[in-house]
């Protein structure tokens, strides 16, 4: 995988800029249970080249179809049929999301073939133990979870799509206007099954402001004025969420979220099988997702170190999919960020060196914050370090599990332990925002609960080393790693407890009684 590293990598813009158009010559089809594919490819290329496809399953069997030119697809609309409006009416809204049916099903079943179907979720982490038992050593395993993990190209390309069936809806009011899918689906740390985090994007429309500059007069816009900008968003995503919500089809469970801190609108998209947020343009989280990009592009430790420490934070309940006071993946993965960058020599540079190596171009300023940093990857010299994963998971562990978090708060553009400006359990610097604390809902009981899964593993790894392990009798390394501890043996866990203040303890069986208490209730519920 160095070596594909070391070869011009694509900036983020690029990679986005070519994925988005890729995404306008793409439709989706559904398809009848038995069916033949080189019928249906020979149906489609009447209407124009189809530079690639592939299969997936939800209910029902699905074609992504990407052609190689735009008008391919208004050629196929122009020969597609309504649906038959018998018992129900219509929406008669013409999208890029077809189904196609066999007249004759009887005679054409004989010619069905099997498809190739492209997995769109990952396996479940009782088989993925399985599969870690069977590597050679603790880094095998942790390239074999990014493997079974990691967003597929298909998946990605489905990602896309969603975003650009969404656009179709905005650009009816909005010609000029862009729907981006920002976060997991692009940082290149989204796991299979990941929501789609998409944002309405208007920017192009600024830049022509610029055109009428030059000669003795000046033309503009009348546009509506409101008050404040989130005033605007919110009437945008109102309207666009009611048309998602009326005319889109396949949009289910729209939800519309105005008031919360960053508006947005929730929903499910049928056809793709993906949960999607809505929102209008946010730079800052852009730039996050690119620095997160580079830092995921530079070495390829770093995301299985990543999908490795998340896997296990989820195994041990550390993190939720539900917002509350637990760590959030994106505190994890900076975690993880700011312990590569302390490695000696690093592993990758702080956010303060990338914004040294930033050119005119790379300059943004967002709200009176400085987000430079540079793009190109090539600028970026290539790390000295030759840790083994093996070593760095267990140091990872090690570290946290001995990190003054009392008082001390975590700073990646500096790269180093800074005092913590305030008192949260848990204090991440905001890489832009600098004066937000990234980690600021998680609470003193969470902390201790990952410093005591920290040590933990810490143990579990270290005690490995001394002993030899039994093949294929007990999961090892990693593995041992993603079951949930004091199952095995829970005097054990008991006498590494003993360095940790009695508050700690305190609240672990807080946190226990809590459990048992929610699991009780659950009984007596019923």
């Amino acid at each position: 995988t160095d070596a594909e590293v070391n070869t011009r990598k694509k900036t983020f813009t690029e990679v986005q800029t070519e994925r988005l158009e890729q995404a306008e010559r793409t439709v989706l089809i559904k398809c009848p249970p038995k069916l033949n594919e080189k019928k249906l490819l020979q149906y489609l290329s009447s209407h124009g080249n189809v530079k690639s496809h592939f299969f997936f399953e939800n209910r029902g069997i699905h074609a992504l179809i990407e052609f190689s030119e735009k008008n391919s697809i208004a050629s196929l609309q122009d020969a597609i049929g309504l649906p038959s409006a018998a018992e129900r009416h219509v929406v008669p809204f013409k999208s890029r999301l077809f189904t196609f049916t066999l007249k004759n099903p009887v005679s054409q079943a004989a010619e069905e073939t099997p498809v190739h179907l492209s997995p769109q979720s990952h396996i479940p982490v009782k088989e993925l133990i399985q599969k870690l038992c069977h590597a050679d050593s603790i880094s095998d395993q942790m390239y074999t979870l990014l493997n079974e993990y990691q967003l597929t190209d298909e998946n990605i390309k489905l990602r896309f799509l969603a975003c650009s069936l969404v656009r179709d809806f905005a650009r009816a009011y909005f010609p000029d206007s862009m729907v981006k899918p920002f976060g997991s689906s692009v940082n290149t740390f989204g796991k299979l099954g990941c929501d789609v985090d998409m944002f309405l994007d208007f920017h192009d429309i600024r830049k022509n402001a610029t055109k009428m500059k030059k000669g003795p007069f000046e033309m503009e816009y009348q546009m509506k004025r409101l008050p404040s900008e989130r005033l605007a968003n919110q009437k945008i995503l109102s309207v666009i969420g009611d048309c998602l919500d009326n005319f889109g089809p396949g949009c289910m469970s729209v939800q519309k979220i105005l008031n919360a801190r960053c508006p947005l609108v929730k929903f499910s998209h049928q056809p793709t099988g993906f949960q999607c947020d809505l929102s209008v343009s946010n730079s800052i989280a852009i730039r996050s997702s690119e620095l997160l990009y580079i830092y995921g592009c530079l070495d390829s430790r770093v995301r299985a170190l990543v999908f490795s420490v998340r896997c296990w934070a989820r195994v041990h309940g550390l993190t939720n999919t539900v917002p509350g006071t637990w760590i959030t993946n994106f505190s994890l993965t900076m975690m993880v960020m700011f312990f590569l960058q302390k490695r000696s020599p690093p592993i990758i540079p702080t956010l303060d060196q990338l914004k040294e190596l930033a050119d005119e171009k790379d300059k943004h300023v967002i709200g009176g914050y400085d987000c430079s940093f540079v793009s190109d990857l090539s600028k970026i010299k290539p790390t000295k370090n030759k840790e083994t994963l093996d070593v760095l998971l267990s140091e990872f562990f090690e570290y946290y599990g001995n990190f003054d978090f009392r008082k001390n708060s975590i700073n990646l553009r500096k790269g180093k332990e800074v005092n913590k400006p305030e008192s949260s359990p848990l204090y991440i610097w905001n890489p832009f925002e600098q004066d937000l604390n990234i980690s600021k809902n998680v609470n003193q009981p969470q902390l201790e609960k990952f410093v005591a899964m920290a040590r933990e593993s810490a143990w579990i790894l270290q005690k490995e080393e001394n002993t030899q392990r039994m093949i294929n009798k007990e999961p090892w390394g990693l593995a041992a790693l993603l079951i949930p501890f004091g199952k095995s043996n829970p005097s054990k866990m008991k006498n590494r407890m003993k360095g940790i203040g009695s508050e700690t303890i305190r609240s672990l069986l807080d946190s226990l009684k809590l459990n048992n208490a929610n699991s009780l209730q659950k009984a007596v519920g019923k």
